[in-house]
């Protein structure tokens, strides 16, 4: 099975948790901070929660139109990331969706949900992770 590839971001980050990353086209250029600390920034379980909740919303939409419906302007997904920590595990995420969709039957509404979280890439990611690699760059 062959696969095309759509899109690559490519961001550079300096200084982890309180660096800065930018995005190689410069559509994102934000400052980085440690969740809690108060410095002017943001962490990346926002960006993970915004990111997934976007895409969610976007397969929420094709979901719908797969069955002729259009989705009512008011949906939305609200994504809820934690950074947690356990002994045997050490550092982990865990992540929700909370996806309201107005006026559409709420089986109707399940539907359009179970067939979004088929098929959201983020979605696929979180329940089987993805294929993935780290290698110095030399």
């Amino acid at each position: 099975m062959s696969t095309t590839t759509l899109y690559t971001a490519n961001v550079h980050t300096i200084g982890g948790r309180e660096g800065a990353a930018r995005s190689s086209d410069d559509q994102l250029d934000i400052k980085l901070s440690t969740p809690g600390a108060g410095r002017p920034g943001t962490n990346p379980e926002q960006l993970f929660a915004a990111g997934w909740s976007a895409c969610f919303e976007g397969a929420l939409g094709l979901a719908a139109r797969e069955i002729g419906i259009v989705l009512p302007a008011e949906t939305a997904v609200d994504a809820s990331v934690e950074l947690r920590y356990g002994e045997a595990e050490g550092y982990f995420l865990t992540a929700r969706l909370e996806v309201t969709i107005p006026g559409v039957a709420g089986e109707v509404a399940n539907r359009l949900i179970a067939r979004a979280h088929e098929t959201c890439p983020y979605s696929k990611m979180t329940r089987g992770g993805i294929e993935a690699s780290v290698a110095l760059r030399c």
